[in-house]
């Protein structure tokens, strides 16, 4: 069953907690897929592409392959993937790491930078549609109960 379909299965006997998980689910799931909608459509693209883009626009002096798995919470065979189809499209280049000489630095190359911008602003637009139906006061307040959640989960030991 898709996540979709998950909160809509819960009863009054369901635990508020398993409640709230599922809903959050569910709406990540709607999100996530108007976003990789909107990539492919617009961009010929996908959200790992869009993603690791972003990561590199964030560091204009460029990862390493492990820190780039590191951040995606992929894999390195995913990541390099996804390197070598940017790489091929001219968005991305590597370079050996100065200060390591057994790695490599990825990098935004200029058309890179370019593409991404636009990316991103598009990006911002689909989401800024897809909550504009919740009051901004609202959107303040889940802002801040998400944080305290993410930070209450941050503390759990693994």
């Amino acid at each position: 069953m898709s996540a979709v379909g998950l909160d809509t299965r819960l009863t009054d006997e369901h635990h508020e907690s398993l409640r709230l998980w599922l809903r959050l689910l569910t709406c990540t799931h709607l999100i996530e897929t108007q976003v990789r909608k909107g990539l492919a459509a617009q961009f010929k693209t996908t959200l790992p592409r869009f993603d690791l883009m972003a990561q590199l626009e964030r560091t204009p002096e460029g990862l390493q392959m492990g820190e780039l798995s590191r951040r995606m919470l992929v894999t390195g065979g995913n990541v390099t993937g996804i390197v070598d189809q940017l790489e091929r499209s001219g968005l991305i280049v590597r370079t050996e790491d100065p200060a390591d000489r057994r790695a490599y630095l990825v990098k935004l190359t200029k058309e890179g930078r370019r593409l991404f911008a636009q990316m991103a602003t598009e990006h911002e637009s689909w989401i800024v549609k897809l909550l504009s139906g919740i009051p901004k006061r609202e959107q303040r307040t889940l802002q801040e109960s998400l944080a305290r959640l993410r930070s209450q989960l941050t503390r759990i030991p693994s």
